[in-house]
């Protein structure tokens, strides 16, 4: 199969391009940089020089913003191809359990805003594209796709924890945090180019939700410093811009993805790999 993937030469995509043509599939991926282009020949695939808004360019390739997801809609109307777009299960269901079948009404991103509210109504949008003959799917992201080179999410807590001298967490600490591999995220992104059916959600989800609090511990072990709570007004001060994302519980679940489509991770969980240490390796 030919596949178009933008973000190609970014964490996730990085991985996602490989694991596409390790199974047979031509790869072209969207390159702004010289940079960018070089490593997506390096890795095996055709690069198309542009960026997301350069409809020009893209037209006749494809992209992934809300923009573009009109393109696409024409492009592959009546094709029976697949389109699948990146979304997000951070604040899906604040409080509980967050399964595929969550957030599938325009109402259900009425508690969010900014940028997660405008990527629920892309999803919503690339979903109805399945009425139109596309094999579209959304894939949901943890907030923490982690491995060795991550710069996200983990990688900021642990340098908050070297620059504050503590390893914290807010409140009590159990608000659940859920994550998933790079390489597990981007084999079912591959999975769903060559299989999901049209109109489907899927959870890349390995860890459904781990408890903050036991986060700090492995990242204030391997740095040899106090772990203690954060108490809610002194977040801004110690968290920075992570203070609005810590205190969320938002554990979602993949159970349904896995049956679907039969995936399984095979990598290390986040605490596990936390353990590897490569967090902790100094630029």
């Amino acid at each position: 199969m030919r596949v178009f993937v933008t973000g190609a030469s970014g964490w996730i995509g990085s991985a996602v391009v490989p694991e596409l043509i390790a199974a047979g599939h031509r790869v072209t991926g969207l390159a702004r940089s010289d940079a960018s282009a070089a490593a997506l020949t390096a890795a095996g695939a055709e690069v198309l020089r542009g960026t997301i808004d350069d409809l020009d360019a893209l037209g006749d390739a494809a992209a992934a913003d809300r923009r573009a997801v009109e393109t696409f809609g024409e492009v592959l109307a009546d094709s029976g191809r697949p389109f699948v777009i990146a979304s997000g299960t951070l604040g899906l269901a604040p409080g509980r359990v967050a399964t595929e079948r969550d957030g599938l009404d325009p109402g259900s991103a009425a508690h969010l805003s900014g940028g997660p509210q405008t990527r629920h109504a892309t999803a919503l949008r690339t979903l109805s594209l399945a009425s139109r003959g596309v094999r579209s799917s959304v894939l949901r992201l943890p907030p923490t796709v982690h491995g060795d080179g991550d710069h996200g999410f983990m990688a900021t807590l642990v340098g908050i924890a070297r620059d504050k001298g503590v390893s914290g967490y807010l409140g009590d600490g159990s608000h659940r945090w859920p994550a998933v591999h790079r390489f597990d995220a981007a084999h079912l992104f591959r999975l769903a180019v060559e299989e999901a059916p049209a109109g489907s959600v899927l959870h890349a989800v390995d860890d459904e939700g781990v408890p903050v609090r036991a986060i700090a511990e492995v990242i204030g072990r391997h740095l040899g410093l106090p772990v203690a709570a954060i108490a809610p007004e002194d977040a801004a001060g110690h968290f920075t811009w992570l203070s609005g994302f810590i205190g969320i519980d938002s554990p979602a679940s993949s159970t349904l993805t896995r049956a679907l489509l039969g995936w399984q991770p095979a990598q290390p969980g986040l605490l596990d790999d936390l353990d590897k240490g490569h967090y902790f390796h100094r630029p």
